[in-house]
């Protein structure tokens, strides 16, 4: 490792929920109410916290059923900490969860935003469209 990201430490976790709401807005992804993020939180599969000299500069969570199907979600690195490789350390430490636990027909997927794709790519995940095409509701 070199001297830029030695200081960095991927835990396991779940961030609380003030912390994730932070890193979300600061990170430039859309803002969860309180009340949301208190109910989702408790219901995180695998999550990690990326720490920086103690404090929390990133995250990553996986949710789903445990068996058939579960989404990476919460990708998000701090922007004064950003350009490090630090989403690939994350999703690296939420990938190796996946491959110790999930089972081998469960289906894992994402929505990547922008330039994100490249990353996400490097861990094995695949653009869906044609067959498939994600979509989404907001309420």
């Amino acid at each position: 490792m070199d001297d830029a990201t030695d200081h960095y430490e991927v835990r396991e976790g779940v961030p609380s929920p003030e912390t994730f709401r932070h890193l979300r807005t600061v990170a430039g992804l859309s803002d969860r109410s309180a009340e949301a993020v208190a109910l989702a939180l408790p219901n995180t599969w695998y999550g990690v916290i990326l720490y920086a000299n103690g404090e929390p500069v990133g995250m990553g969570r996986i949710i789903g059923d445990g068996g058939t199907a579960f989404q990476v979600t919460d990708i998000c690195v701090h922007p004064a900490h950003q350009g490090r490789g630090l989403g690939k350390r994350i999703m690296a430490a939420l990938t190796a969860e996946l491959e110790r636990r999930a089972p081998a027909t469960a289906y894992v997927s994402l929505i990547a935003d922008g330039e994100a794709r490249r990353l996400y790519g490097q861990f094995g995940f695949a653009e869906t469209a044609p067959e498939s095409v994600g979509m989404a509701r907001v309420f």
